[in-house]
């Protein structure tokens, strides 16, 4: 495990907020970048190497959605926590859709986005070494590429894309239940709601089942969802 600093990008216009964040992670031990605007933001995340971004949406000359979509074209892997005023659901599925791994509205208390991050942080303390593919039927998920393969077709996933899968082939002989997905990969399963686990479910149906005849992640109605390994309907 790295022993180096992890590096967050603050993209935040207000100035004492941005502080306020700052310096409850820099307490933590996180280094932390601030930007102020979005072609600040993105100009820091185009030459830094960061761990985790933390991104506002309503911000000058360039909105966080777009900053968040620029984002993810570049780094599919890097997580994205959006923290807005902005509490509406369309916001919030707009951000899902364009990568987002998370969302926090304002007003929030700092002990909650500091369990937020270190959740996410967690990720950069996993070891290296390579891991197996997992397979079922004919799609494949590698572990160490962060990819999924289906009939020789590489997939890209977002973090939270690529975490729901992995679980739900760790998992394949069942059922799994939207409650427990929560729990799972939302950790504590701050304020996720059944609503945003369809909304996940639904991104990523649309990249590895949308183009393929046979479709892989089935709905028993009341239960949960579970992969289609050619049993009978459950």
């Amino acid at each position: 495990m790295s022993s180096a600093v992890k590096k967050i990008l603050v993209v935040e216009d207000d100035h004492r907020l941005s502080e306020s964040v700052t310096k409850a992670l820099e307490k933590e031990g996180y280094g932390c970048e601030p930007a102020f605007d979005g072609h600040m933001a993105l100009k820091y995340f185009q030459q830094g190497s960061y761990q985790l971004v933390l991104l506002d949406i309503n911000l000058p000359k360039m909105n966080g959605m777009d900053l968040c979509r620029k984002f993810r074209e570049t780094n599919a892997e890097i997580p994205i926590l959006i923290i807005t005023a902005f509490g509406d659901i369309d916001s919030k599925m707009e951000a899902f859709t364009l990568g987002a791994d998370d969302y926090l509205v304002k007003p929030f208390h700092l002990r909650e986005l500091l369990a937020k991050v270190k959740v996410f942080l967690k990720r950069a303390e996993q070891p290296n070494a390579a891991q197996p593919l997992y397979q079922l039927q004919d799609i494949k998920l590698d572990p160490n590429k962060k990819i999924a393969i289906r009939e020789g077709k590489e997939i890209n996933l977002t973090p939270k894309e690529y975490g729901l899968l992995e679980y739900m082939l760790k998992n394949s002989n069942r059922i799994i239940s939207k409650d427990e997905l929560a729990m799972n990969l939302w950790d504590a399963n701050y304020g996720v709601t059944h609503n945003t686990i369809e909304v996940y479910i639904n991104f990523l149906r649309n990249k590895i089942d949308k183009e393929f005849e046979k479709k892989l992640i089935l709905t028993k109605p009341g239960f949960g969802y579970y992969l289609n390994d050619q049993r009978d309907e459950l």
